[in-house]
């Protein structure tokens, strides 16, 4: 069992390292402080209770090394910080790790386990492997995955990877394919799903993406690799990053990915839970970029977790 520690709410004071500037500082504080609403970090900025070298700043202001920024507490309850990994997720993430040098840090994700903490997760996967690379002072996101989706993720060990990396995904410079289960049979061995789409929120706080004229662009290409009685094994590839883009493009289309709770088809979910499916099929199988560094195209491959295999297996044993 991990052990935790509760932070006192106290006035913070933190020294700006070199690889730390050039940040604004608003968003210096959004990564800091995860968890704490937006809206409470700008009025302690508008309203002084932010200072650097004792002054007030713009929420434009940009670090400098060196900066002494004081920071107020922001979080109306106490946070549980957690200090330390049970040694079976310490062995898990380890046992995960795909590729790792001065720059980038590269997993395959276990399905179940969050890409960051949040208001109802205490740890997520940067928690934990800041706690596991101690020594590294910059450990952050590249990009996200949903809770239950497995497979390659990105994390930068130094702020010029991370910006180069952000700035190829902004561009479209990467390829990410994803492999998943959907319902029924595509009309052709490779479809192009082509909508706009738009993030909502309902009224109970539950995040929904919906196709909409008025949204993000988004495209997806849907390539059949398998056939099965009533569903395929299909490789999806991102053209354009959205939230919940597979799920609700497959979805549009009457191919909904298979343990979907949210966008999913309830009927098939259930039926594929007797091949043994205890979660959502979809894996981030393999991604391609240029190195931040080096610059030199590379490659990484997360193969299908067993549990995913199994049901394949079982699957084909029916066809």
């Amino acid at each position: 069992m991990a052990n935790s520690s509760q932070a006192t709410p106290a006035v913070q004071f933190i020294d700006i390292r070199a690889d730390q500037a050039g940040q604004r500082i608003d968003n210096f504080l959004i990564t800091l402080e995860k968890g704490v609403p937006k809206s409470r970090i700008y009025r302690a900025l508008r309203k002084g209770e932010v200072r650097v070298n004792k002054g007030r700043i713009k929420q434009t202001y940009r670090l400098q090394a060196g900066d002494q920024v004081r920071i107020p507490p922001l979080r109306v309850s106490e946070k549980v910080i957690i200090t330390d990994l049970s040694d079976s997720l310490t062995e898990a993430l380890e046992q995960s790790i795909l590729m790792e040098d001065d720059a980038l840090l590269v997993i395959n994700k276990p399905s179940g386990l969050a890409v960051h903490a949040g208001s109802q997760i205490q740890l997520g996967v940067i928690e934990a492997m800041r706690i596991i690379r101690p020594d590294n002072r910059f450990v952050e996101l590249v990009h996200r995955l949903d809770r239950d989706t497995s497979g390659c993720l990105v994390i930068a060990k130094s702020r010029e990877a991370l910006l180069n990396l952000q700035e190829q995904m902004k561009n479209s410079e990467t390829d990410k394919r994803y492999l998943t289960l959907t319902k029924g049979h595509w009309p052709a061995n490779e479809n192009i799903v082509d909508l706009a789409l738009q993030k909502n929120t309902l009224s109970s706080g539950e995040r929904m993406v919906a196709p909409d004229i008025n949204g993000k662009k988004s495209k997806t290409l849907f390539e059949v690799k398998q056939n099965f009685v009533d569903c395929q094994l299909v490789a999806a590839k991102l053209y354009t990053g959205r939230t919940h883009q597979i799920r609700v493009h497959s979805a549009s289309q009457s191919h909904p990915v298979a343990g979907d709770e949210k966008y999913g088809d309830r009927e098939f979910n259930k039926r594929l839970k007797q091949f043994g499916l205890k979660r959502m099929f979809l894996h981030a199988w393999q991604l391609s970029i240029k190195h931040p560094i080096t610059h030199e195209p590379v490659t990484f491959h997360a193969e299908l977790p067993d549990s995913l295999n199994d049901v394949l297996k079982k699957l084909e044993a029916q066809s």
